[in-house]
C-alpha cells in the first residue's frame, strides 16, 4: 500500500511538471503569435508604401531585419555589367539565376541589386553585360538583407564565381568595390523581357495558433490524468 501512494506521489510530481511546462510553451507560442501577426502587418506597410531613399551609408549600421526587411526603397546610380554575379535560383518560371549586379551611387558606395529571374540559357548573354545598363539609371524594389554562406547543403565558391545564396559581402570582395551596403534590392516588375523582376515571395509561416492549442491540450491531459490518479488512489476509496 506505502509503495503504491509513493508511485502515485511520483506519478502527481511529474505530472504537476508536465503541466507547468505545456502551459508556460502554450503562453509563449500565444506571445510568438501576436509577435508573427504583428510583423507580418508591419512587412505589409512596407512593401505597400511609397518608395524611399535606400539607407545611404551613413545609416548601413541601423539597419536590420526588424527595422528594415521587405521595405519600398529607391536608388539611383550607374551598374557595372562586368561585375553581375549568377546566383542560382528556382522559380515558377523553371530554373535559372537572380542576377545580381553592383550599382554605385553618387557618393561611391555600392549597393547590389536583384535585377531579376533569367533562365540558364541565358547565363553567358546576361555575363557579358547585355542585360545590365550601363548608364544611369534608379531602381525601385524591396530592401533584402544579405544571405551569406550559401544555400541548402552548398556554399557559394567565389573564387568560381559560384553562388547559392545573395551574400553581397563575398560578391563585392570578389570585385574589389567598396563600401558595400549589407543589403540587396529586389527590383520591381518593369517592361522588359529579362529579367524578371517582382518575383519576390513574402510568405511567413504562422503555426502558432496551432502549436498553441497542442501545448494546451497536452495540459489538459495531464490534468485528466492527475485525476484519474486520485480518483482511483486508496486513499479515495
Amino acid at each position: 500500500m506505502a509503495r503504491r501512494r509513493i508511485h502515485s506521489f511520483l506519478f502527481l510530481l511529474l505530472t504537476a511538471v508536465a503541466f507547468v511546462g505545456f502551459v508556460a510553451l502554450g503562453v509563449w507560442q500565444v506571445k510568438r503569435l501576436a509577435w508573427k501577426e504583428d510583423l507580418i502587418a508591419r512587412v505589409d506597410t512596407r512593401v505597400h508604401a511609397e518608395a524611399m531613399l535606400a539607407p545611404s551609408q551613413h545609416d548601413w549600421p541601423t539597419v536590420s531585419e526588424d527595422t528594415h526587411e521587405y521595405l519600398h526603397v529607391s536608388v539611383r546610380g550607374r551598374y557595372q555589367p562586368q561585375a553581375v554575379a549568377l546566383v542560382s535560383a528556382a522559380t515558377e518560371a523553371g530554373q535559372g539565376y537572380w542576377l545580381m549586379a553592383p550599382l554605385q551611387r553618387a557618393d561611391g558606395s555600392w549597393v547590389y541589386v536583384n535585377q531579376g529571374f533569367v533562365p540558364q540559357q541565358q547565363r553567358q548573354a546576361v555575363q557579358s553585360g547585355e542585360y545590365t545598363p550601363a548608364e544611369l539609371v534608379t531602381v525601385t524594389g524591396l530592401l533584402r538583407l544579405s544571405h551569406p554562406g550559401g544555400g541548402v547543403l552548398r556554399d557559394n565558391v567565389p573564387d568560381e564565381n559560384r553562388w547559392y545564396s545573395r551574400d553581397v559581402k563575398a560578391m563585392a570582395e570578389r570585385n574589389g568595390l567598396s563600401p558595400v551596403a549589407p543589403y540587396f534590392i529586389d527590383a520591381q516588375a518593369d517592361d522588359s523581357e529579362l529579367p524578371v523582376g517582382g518575383l519576390t515571395v513574402i510568405h511567413f509561416r504562422n503555426n502558432h495558433l496551432v502549436y498553441a492549442i497542442t501545448w494546451f491540450a497536452l495540459a489538459f491531459g495531464m490534468v485528466l490524468a492527475a485525476w484519474l490518479v486520485l480518483r482511483d488512489s486508496p486513499r479515495t476509496r
